[in-house]
C-alpha cells in the first residue's frame, strides 16, 4: 500500500496530486488540516467517480487519530488510514452507487439513512446498518400541470361570441342604412332590422360577461 502523510493538505505538491475530481482539502481531515494520501483508495474512489459520472461528496476521509476520537469513531477506523469515505446520497440513488462502488473495489460498507451518507472503505469485506429505502422513481422531476389550450379556453370562447355579436350588430345596422336609402322594394323589412340589431347587441355584452366571469375562473384555477 502506497501511502503519504502532509502535516497539511496545502503542503501537497501539486504533481504529487493525481486525482482530478477531488482536491487535497477534500480528503483531509476535518479537524486537523493532515492529511494521509493512500493512493489504492483514492484510486478507486476517482474510478467510482467515473463510473458514475457525476460529482462525489465527501463528508468524510481521512482522519488524524485525535479527530477521529473526537468525533467518536471506531477506534480501528479504516478513516485513520486514509481508506474509507462517506459520501453524500444527495444526488446519487444508494442502490446504483452501491453496485457501482461494489464494481470497482471497495469491500466495506456501511449505511446510515438517517444522516444521508454511504461508507465506503477498501476491506475486509463486511457491512453494517440498514440500507436506504427503494425510490420508487429516483430523482424523478417535478412536472408542471398542463395549460389549458387557449383556443379551447372558455375565455377565447366568450371573446370570440362577443365579437361575432359585435360584428353583426354593426353588419345589421349597415344593411338597415343601406336598405333604407337605396332598396324601396324592401322598405317593410326594416324595422325587423332594428330589431335584430338590438338582439345582436344583447349577444355582444352576453359573450363580453362571460368573458369576464371565464377569465376570473380560469384565473381562480391558476390558468393565467
Amino acid at each position: 500500500m502506497t501511502t503519504t502523510f502532509h502535516r497539511h493538505w496545502r503542503d501537497v505538491p501539486k504533481k504529487a496530486w493525481y486525482w482530478s475530481n477531488f482536491s487535497p482539502a477534500e480528503i483531509a481531515c476535518r479537524g486537523t488540516g493532515k492529511l494521509l494520501i493512500n493512493e489504492p483508495a483514492l484510486d478507486k474512489l476517482q474510478a467510482l467517480r467515473d463510473r458514475l459520472g457525476k460529482p462525489l461528496i465527501v463528508r468524510s476521509a481521512y482522519r488524524s487519530p485525535e479527530h477521529n476520537r473526537a468525533v467518536g469513531g471506531a477506534s480501528r477506523s479504516k478513516h485513520m488510514d486514509g481508506a474509507a469515505f462517506d459520501i453524500a446520497m444527495t444526488n446519487h440513488d444508494p442502490v446504483a452507487f452501491e453496485a457501482a462502488a461494489r464494481a470497482v473495489g471497495f469491500l466495506g460498507f456501511g449505511f446510515y439513512p438517517r444522516s444521508g451518507f454511504i461508507h465506503v472503505d477498501l476491506g475486509p469485506a463486511r457491512q453494517w446498518g440498514e440500507r436506504f429505502p427503494i425510490r420508487a422513481m429516483a430523482f424523478a422531476e417535478d412536472t408542471p400541470p398542463a395549460r389549458e389550450v387557449l383556443a379551447q379556453s372558455r375565455t377565447m370562447k366568450g371573446g370570440g361570441a362577443a365579437g361575432v355579436a359585435t360584428l353583426g350588430a354593426a353588419g345589421v345596422e349597415i344593411a338597415q342604412s343601406v336598405l333604407a336609402e337605396t332598396q324601396s322594394a324592401v322598405l317593410p323589412l326594416v324595422p325587423y332590422l332594428d330589431t335584430f340589431r338590438w338582439v345582436f347587441i344583447a349577444l355582444a355584452f352576453g359573450g363580453i360577461a362571460v368573458t369576464i366571469y371565464a377569465r376570473l375562473d380560469d384565473w381562480k384555477r391558476g390558468r393565467r
